[in-house]
């Protein structure tokens, strides 16, 4: 598998005069989620119903910004057509995770990894189920993990610049860091298959 810098690499290539794309269409996706939860009490609940469709919207948008496909904004929206399918699987792994966490903070984390390619999962098989991408995506991280831990530190520094910088970095930040995501998961996709 690639290294982490190469992966990164491919990542500021595959935004190569689409910086503008990729950022309005995560500004989209955030200003929505947050103006959701200050909504209080039915903020919350609205995030819950919606996270699920709408992280496998931003998955689509992620997949299509690092194969340097054609891409639109309103790609963000394609996880409602998977409605059922995308919220079962977030509650499933917001449920699981919790649990993990319960016994311990680090059991918590290294299963929040291991699920991270769960919407990746879905995004590329309509067929599969939640528990069955859940569980593909623990069997495709093993070994990985620590990899993807490592992957997402890499970028501590620049989250403190954005921080610095009164957040604006943010909007060059985000999408550098989800199609960087969405690399590892081609590259890990590929390693996978070849398994």
């Amino acid at each position: 598998m690639k290294e982490n810098s190469e992966l990164r690499a491919m990542s500021i290539e595959a935004l190569k005069d689409r910086w503008g794309l990729a950022i309005g269409g995560f500004l989209i996706y955030n200003i929505i989620l947050i103006l959701l939860q200050n909504i209080p009490i039915a903020g919350s609940l609205a995030c819950l119903i919606i996270g699920g469709p709408f992280l496998l919207g931003a998955t689509f948008f992620s997949l299509n910004l690092a194969r340097k496909q054609d891409t639109r904004v309103e790609v963000l929206f394609e996880g409602f057509k998977d409605f059922g399918r995308a919220l079962g699987t977030y509650l499933l792994m917001i449920l699981y995770i919790i649990l993990w966490t319960l016994l311990l903070v680090i059991p918590g984390i290294i299963k929040a990894i291991s699920y991270s390619q769960t919407f990746y999962i879905l995004a590329e098989d309509k067929s599969i189920g939640a528990e069955e991408a859940l569980k593909k995506s623990l069997t495709m991280m093993d070994g990985y993990k620590m990899k993807y831990f490592v992957l997402g530190l890499s970028f501590i520094g620049w989250i403190l610049l954005s921080i610095l910088t009164l957040g604006i970095g943010f909007l060059w930040l985000i999408p550098y860091m989800q199609v960087t995501f969405a690399n590892f998961h081609i590259e890990l996709k590929e390693n996978y298959n070849r398994d």
